[in-house]
C-alpha cells in the first residue's frame, strides 16, 4: 500500500499529515512503519547521506521482535574478547546464540524503504522548526534538499501534522524547539572508521572475522572503550569518550596498530555525539514526543542503541497512535513510562558500572578480569542476546555478586 500525499486542511492551504517524523534512523524508520501499516499518513523527514558511526551489534531479540531478515546482517558473531590495559585477553564465547552484525548505510535505509514501501511518504531535508496555525496545529518547516545535493541551498517546505516524532539524534533540533525546558542528555563523542577487513589469518591472530573485540584502555578512551566490530568485508574500528580534547582520531590510529588494521584501507569515517541517559522528559504535553538518540536511550557502558532506538521509536508510535484517537495529549508520556518500565533497571545497572569501572586502568585491569568468570559470561550473554535481566540461576547470581565484591575490595588479585 502507498498512502498517498495528504490533502489540505480545510483551515489551511497547507497539507496535513497524522505525523511527521523527524529522522530517519532505526527509531524513526521504525515509527513511520508502524503508524504507516495503521493506516496512517506519515511524512519521513530524514537528511540525505547520513550515517551514524555505530559498531552495528544487534541482538536475536531484535531480529525476531522488528521481522529483520538476516540478509540485513553483514556477520553473526560468535564470541567478544575483551583487552585490559596490561593487554591481557579474556574471550567470552556465546553459547547457543550470536550478536548480529549490520552496516548502518545498508541497514538504516533498508529500514526507511520499509516504512515508504508499507505506506509512508520520504522526503530528503533538514528540519527547520515547528510553528502553529491559526487553530494551534504544528506546522513544521525544513529545508527541502535533493538526495544528490544534500548541501545545497535547499528549498523552504512545510506541512501541517497532528503530532510529530522527534527522532533527529543526541543534539535534536526537534528536543530544542519543542522542549526547551528540558536538559539534554550527558553523551559521549564517538568516532569510528570503516576499514577493509583483512585476509583470513593463522589461529592466534588478533582479528578474527567472528569475534568483537572490546579494549578497556586508558590511553585509547579515559571513560569509555575502544572496539573493533567485524562486519563482513569491512570492520569497525573506533572508540569514544566524554573528555573534551581527547583526540578519538589519534586514538583509533593507536587502536588500529594495536589490532593489527594499520594497513587495511580505509573506507570511510564518521563522528557523532552518543547520548548516556535518557531524557527526563520525553513530550512537550501538547503533539511533540521524542524517540531514539533523541530521547537519550543509549545504554551506557555498552553503548548499544540500535535495538533500544527502534523499542523507543515503536513506544513513540504506539503512544502517538493513542493519542490521534483520543485527542488526550497525556497519552504521549507513555512512551518514556513504558521504556523505562521495560528498561530502566538495565540503564541504571549499566550506568554504575560505567562510573565505576571506566574510572582508572586500575578498576579496568579489574573488570577484565571479572569477565573471565564463566557465570558472568553465560548470565551477560543471555541478557544481552533476551535485552533484559535474567532472573535463571540465582545461586549464579550469588556467586558474581561476592566475586564482585571481593574484586571490589582487592581481596582477589587482578
Amino acid at each position: 500500500m502507498q498512502t498517498p500525499l495528504a490533502t489540505p486542511n480545510a483551515a489551511s492551504t497547507l497539507l496535513q499529515y497524522d505525523v511527521v517524523i523527524v529522522g530517519g534512523g532505526p527509531a524513526g524508520a521504525t515509527a513511520a512503519d508502524d503508524l504507516a501499516r495503521r493506516g496512517r499518513s506519515v511524512l519521513l523527514l530524514d537528511r540525505a547521506g547520513r550515517i551514524k558511526p555505530c559498531g552495528g551489534a544487534v541482538p536475536p531479540a531484535l531480529i525476531r521482535e522488528f521481522e529483520v531478515p538476516d540478509s540485513q546482517l553483514v556477520a553473526k558473531v560468535t564470541s567478544a574478547r575483551m583487552v585490559s590495559p596490561s593487554e591481557r585477553e579474556v574471550d567470552m564465547p556465546i553459547e547457543d546464540g550470536y550478536v548480529g552484525m549490520v552496516d548502518r548505510e545498508h541497514f538504516d535505509e533498508w529500514l526507511r524503504e520499509r516504512a515508504r514501501a508499507n505506506g509512508a511518504h520520504r522526503v530528503n531535508g533538514t528540519f527547520d522548526r515547528i510553528g502553529r496555525d491559526a487553530d494551534g496545529t504544528a506546522v513544521v518547516y525544513w529545508r527541502s534538499r535533493a538526495a544528490d545535493a544534500p548541501d545545497g541551498p535547499g528549498t523552504s517546505c512545510s506541512v501541517r501534522a497532528r503530532a510529530v516524532i522527534g527522532a533527529d539524534g543526541a543534539q535534536s533540533a526537534v528536543a530544542r524547539d519543542a522542549l526547551p525546558d528540558v536538559a539534554p542528555a550527558p553523551f559521549v563523542y564517538a568516532y569510528h572508521e570503516i576499514v577493509t577487513s583483512p585476509e583470513p589469518s593463522p589461529a592466534g591472530s588478533r582479528f578474527d572475522p567472528a569475534r568483537c573485540d572490546v579494549w578497556y584502555q586508558g590511553r585509547l578512551s579515559p571513560d569509555f572503550y575502544g572496539w573493533v566490530f567485524p562486519h563482513g568485508a569491512t570492520t569497525s574500528v573506533g572508540v569514544g569518550t566524554a573528555q573534551r580534547g581527547f583526540s578519538l582520531r589519534h586514538a583509533t590510529t593507536e587502536l588500529r596498530r594495536s589490532a593489527g588494521l594499520s594497513s587495511s584501507r580505509t573506507v570511510r569515517r564518521e563522528g557523532a555525539p552518543i547520548p548516556m541517559r535518557p531524557m527526563t522528559r520525553w513530550d512537550n504535553g501538547r503533539d511533540v514526543v521524542l524517540a531514539g538518540d533523541a530521547a537519550g536511550v543509549v545504554a551506557p557502558a555498552s553503548g548499544e542503541g540500535i535495538y533500544y532506538a527502534m523499542t523507543g521509536g515503536r513506544m513513540a508510535a504506539d503512544a502517538v497512535e493513542v493519542f490521534l484517537e483520543t485527542g488526550r495529549a497525556s497519552a504521549l508520556g507513555a512512551a518514556r513510562r513504558r521504556f523505562m518500565k521495560a528498561h530502566g533497571r538495565v540503564f541504571w545497572v549499566l550506568g554504575i558500572m560505567q562510573r565505576f569501572w571506566y574510572s582508572s586502568d586500575r578498576r579496568r585491569e579489574r573488570f577484565v578480569s571479572i569477565c573471565r568468570d564463566p557465570d558472568v559470561q553465560k548470565l551477560t550473554w543471555e541478557s544481552y542476546m533476551n535485552k533484559k535481566l535474567t532472573r535463571r540461576k540465582p545461586m549464579a547470581q550469588v556467586r558474581i555478586f561476592f566475586k564482585d565484591l571481593a574484586h571490589l575490595l582487592g581481596l582477589v588479585r587482578a
